[in-house]
């Protein structure tokens, strides 16, 4: 029994460390939502405007060299008021850009302005979201190397107090965190940039012999 404690005693003695792992990635993903609308006296009129936006949107993106599915409409919105006898009518839509070719949507997004000059006012709410969905492949890999990172404290730990790091008693991962590459929280925020960072913080106990 007195062994049993002993063994029992030295099995407590252990250490908890975070571990950390940080990747740098671009985004594989860019949606660009872009709204515009256009107001008249009559629907027809205020329709005819909004079909003319989306000729040009159209052919704004396929003289950039996206293919006729990358934009579709995703919402379509029709009100009206009447002041003093007269009834005005407000055409809204949205519509989508999605693609996989980064560079080809940061060259659109930087000549939006042209889609200004031919007439179409971009509102409130367009903006471009940039995403990263490989998450899953550097997992494993990005797990591993925050747990190499937590031995290693775990380690000099040992070494300071003249122990041996021995088997990882538990183990447990935190949430993986996507975050803009430059700390940049500005304009749209984390969404706006193409250049993420990844990170995963990993919290594990050593035995200590």
């Amino acid at each position: 029994m007195g062994d049993g404690l002993l063994r029992a005693r030295l099995a407590d003695r252990s250490v908890t460390v975070r571990g950390l792992a940080e990747r740098d990635v671009t985004a594989d993903l860019a949606t660009w939502t872009i709204s515009y609308s256009a107001s008249a006296g009559n629907l027809g009129e205020a329709q005819a405007s909004v079909d003319r936006d989306t000729a040009q949107l159209t052919a704004f993106f396929k003289e950039l060299g996206f293919p006729d599915d990358a934009l579709q409409p995703v919402a379509v919105n029709v009100s009206s008021y009447t002041n003093e006898g007269i009834t005005i009518f407000t055409v809204r839509q949205r519509m989508s850009l999605r693609t996989t070719d980064i560079e080809k949507a940061q060259a659109a997004v930087r000549r939006q302005f042209d889609l200004v000059r031919r007439g179409v006012m971009l509102e409130e709410g367009s903006g471009i979201s940039y995403s990263f969905t490989g998450l899953n492949a550097i997992k494993p890999e990005m797990v591993a190397e925050a747990t190499r990172d937590a031995r290693a404290a775990a380690e000099q730990f040992a070494e300071d107090s003249g122990s041996k790091v021995g088997a990882i008693r538990q183990a447990t991962q935190g949430y993986f965190e996507i975050t803009s590459r430059d700390g940049d929280s500005g304009g749209w925020g984390n969404a706006d940039t193409p250049f993420k960072k990844v990170r995963v913080v990993t919290t594990v106990d050593f035995l200590i012999d």
